[in-house]
């Protein structure tokens, strides 16, 4: 008995050093060796200074920039707080929220059907992406706010449009960050 204790014990500390520290040093140097973009988040730098990343979405509520999701995790986009918020389809909460959004969204663009994904969050509430409906259906605003012809920022939205992962997975799909520092270097506000 004594020496079965004493097998567990060893195995347990060499499974916790080999899984728990060994294995995912050698993963993380693997990854800073292969990929270091996407092992450090896929930053986004402008004149030297972070801006964002291209996998975690953020808040843009400024006037002549694109609206990204909306976001359930925290405050919003607090990658901390990953996650849903688990209401449901007849969650008083959820349908207030949903129509407080379309109303705003309906104030420049009344009778333009409202692309679902500018009314409701991600899964994981960090979603950076919107689709090109979403997108399209706010460059009239931008257009706009931004002095400047909707068929410019039409050809910026078609620039940031990516399709289909290998053609067939996932849906098309815009990087509102991206295409929102574009659009500042192509044109600056009025």
């Amino acid at each position: 008995m004594k020496r079965n204790l004493l097998i567990a014990v060893w195995f347990t500390l060499l499974t916790t050093v080999m899984f728990g520290i060994l294995y995912p040093l050698a993963i993380t140097g693997l990854a800073q060796a292969l990929f270091p973009n996407r092992a450090n988040g896929q930053l986004i730098r402008k004149n030297g200074k972070t801006v964002g990343s291209r996998i975690i979405g953020q808040i843009f509520s400024g006037p002549g920039y694109f609206r990204s999701r909306p976001s359930n995790a925290g405050t919003g986009y607090d990658a901390t707080a990953s996650g849903g918020s688990n209401l449901g389809p007849t969650s008083k909460n959820l349908l207030d929220r949903v129509r407080g959004d379309v109303e705003k969204l309906q104030v420049g663009n009344a009778k333009v059907p409202i692309p679902v994904d500018l009314v409701t969050a991600s899964g994981s509430g960090l979603d950076p992406e919107i689709s090109p409906a979403a997108a399209e259906f706010q460059i009239p605003r931008i257009a706009r706010e931004r002095g400047m012809k909707e068929e410019e920022v039409h050809m910026l939205v078609q620039k940031h449009t990516k399709g289909r992962d290998m053609g067939f997975l996932g849906e098309p799909r815009v990087n509102v960050l991206e295409l929102n520092l574009d659009l500042d270097s192509v044109r600056s506000l009025r």
